[in-house]
């Protein structure tokens, strides 16, 4: 399905998600987001009565739930966690590679655009909390205990988003596809 034939409510979004991710949230204005989801002004606040706000929270989820999926399908035919952590780092330099390494995170460049924003923050690091649980999950299926599941969830998610980073530097997505080698298991 084309964005154009998504209900206006959902071209809000997805063209939001779209824009945070490559312009960041402050880069991005209301009337850009407005015109290329050519949506009308007041559909806006019908949607999302608070505005930019409500909007960035919901293309957040939305992206949130883009990464879950791909969590889930990168880890649910592996025979391993090493495998699943390999396939999800490659997924993850497709997807930058398709960008031509210009967007950011879908949830950083969102969220953490505005420190100062708790409902961001809170709503980031729940966000988060539901990627490293998704991990560790699988990592409890292909053989690792609880407790080591949570740490290996996270170190991977830090070592892909060190990646991402060092990658748009470089201009490369070479270094997420080497984090399994780096960060093994």
């Amino acid at each position: 399905m084309s964005e154009t034939s998504l209900p206006t409510r959902d071209r809000l979004i997805t063209t939001a998600a779209r824009l945070f991710r490559s312009q960041g949230y402050n880069g991005t204005g209301m009337a850009q987001i407005l015109a290329e989801a050519k949506a009308p002004k007041g559909s806006l606040y019908h949607h999302f009565p608070a505005g930019k706000e409500d909007l960035a929270l919901a293309a957040a989820d939305w992206a949130s739930a883009g990464m879950l999926q791909i969590i889930n399908d990168s880890f649910e035919p592996a025979a391993t966690y090493a495998q699943g952590a390999a396939t999800l780092c490659h997924k993850l330099a497709r997807l930058f590679d398709l960008s031509g390494g210009r967007d950011g995170c879908p949830v950083a460049s969102i969220l953490l655009a505005d420190p100062g924003n708790r409902v961001f923050r809170d709503r980031a690091a729940g966000i988060m909390g539901k990627w490293t649980r998704a991990i560790a999950y699988h990592a409890i299926r292909l053989g690792s205990d609880e407790a080591q599941a949570e740490e290996r969830a996270e170190n991977l998610l830090i070592a892909i988003q060190g990646a991402w980073v060092l990658g748009r530097a470089r201009g490369s997505s070479d270094v997420l596809r080497q984090v399994p080698a780096r960060f093994p298991g």
